[in-house]
């Protein structure tokens, strides 16, 4: 409709038409490798009109409809822009891109306008919601700039992920900011293991890590020793387990069996009510960014629980109790983006 008022000839298609195929999970399904090569010989056929395909559906091998799950449209717009090679992907939201923390914990939130794929899909793992962290996974494969902008403020920049070098001179590396965003999640389940036997580190977590294994159940955040590991539960994990039926409780069976299993050599304390806060960071200053997060929280009375530091090196979490997390967020987002701003305009 808009695109032939403005005098541009525009089509629709279905998914399947312009080559998206998938495995036959319905609700959860994912995207086959052939869809890849499907794409843009499907865009190839559909010169002199601008094709509008609907998301978040596609069809199986054997020609059933299937459904992608959550962010399945914003992963269809990235899998169609990816195969096909496109300069840029856009995906329209109701805010102005990434924000450095949710607005409707700090109101002084503002966008963040450029992060690397790497520090947007830690954003969105551990709580963001502008994204699905699936979503952009077929940009990052093809190196295809990915862009979140704002229906209701088109003018805006948006926020613009792409690949960034990891390597910069030591001037640039001083402009870069501590912290680019902070995000939380609430409801997390926190374990601490502690081993009884003598068994060396890699004896210890190979059985840690199978015991996780064996009842299916995905771990969040880790901090280990040769002798205990920290970790906390996959929280998307439990609210796909609810939806399905079953719930990741203290009770639950995949919990008891799990706890079971890990006493056998180790001492186990299972405990609700954390939250997880991430800090997307310049990790190579994190001796800085941890120094200040333990600043504010000790001036606040809040205990951290577990301090992680992410493989994708991007990423500091840290756990807390639930009913202090607001105001940590709070308190972190104003040391990190308030203060510092206030000095740059005085300065």
């Amino acid at each position: 409709g808009d695109a032939l008022d403005m005098g541009v000839p525009a089509t629709q298609y279905e998914a399947w038409d312009v080559g998206v195929r998938t495995t036959s999970e319905f609700g959860e399904a994912s995207v086959l490798e052939e869809s890849w090569s499907l794409i843009p010989k499907q865009f190839e056929t559909m010169a002199g009109t601008v094709p509008v395909v609907t998301g978040f559906i596609g069809k199986d091998p054997d020609g059933r409809i299937t459904t992608l799950g959550r962010g399945g449209s914003d992963l269809t717009a990235s899998l169609l822009g990816a195969a096909a090679r496109f300069d840029e992907v856009q995906v329209w939201k109701d805010v102005d891109g990434i924000l450095t923390a949710d607005p409707r914990i700090c109101q002084a939130a503002r966008p963040v306008t450029r992060v690397s794929f790497d520090e947007a899909a830690e954003l969105a793992y551990f709580g963001a919601q502008v994204l699905h962290p699936l979503a952009m996974q077929p940009c990052m494969r093809a190196d295809v700039p990915f862009r979140v902008k704002n229906s209701y403020n088109p003018s805006a920049e948006g926020t613009l992920i792409s690949t960034v070098e990891a390597e910069m001179d030591v001037d640039a590396e001083l402009n870069v900011p501590l912290v680019k965003a902070i995000t939380s999640k609430d409801g997390v389940q926190l374990i601490d293991i502690q081993s009884t036997r003598m068994l060396g580190a890699y004896g210890f977590l190979s059985t840690v890590f199978a015991a996780f294994s064996k009842w299916q159940l995905s771990i969040d955040v880790i901090a280990s020793s040769e002798v205990s590991v920290s970790l906390t539960l996959n929280k998307n994990q439990i609210r796909s387990r609810k939806e399905r039926g079953e719930e990741v409780t203290e009770s639950s069976p995949s919990l008891v069996g799990l706890i079971d299993d890990l006493e056998q050599v180790a001492e186990v304390a299972v405990s609700g009510g954390h939250s997880i806060i991430t800090l997307i960071a310049n990790v190579r200053r994190s001796n800085e960014v941890l120094a200040i997060v333990c600043t504010v929280l000790s001036k606040l009375g809040i205990e951290i629980k577990m301090v992680s530091q992410g493989a994708s090196k991007v990423n500091i979490s840290i756990v807390v109790p639930q009913e202090r997390s607001v105001e940590a967020v709070q308190e972190l987002h104003r040391v990190f983006f308030e203060e510092r701003q206030a000095e740059l305009e005085t300065s």
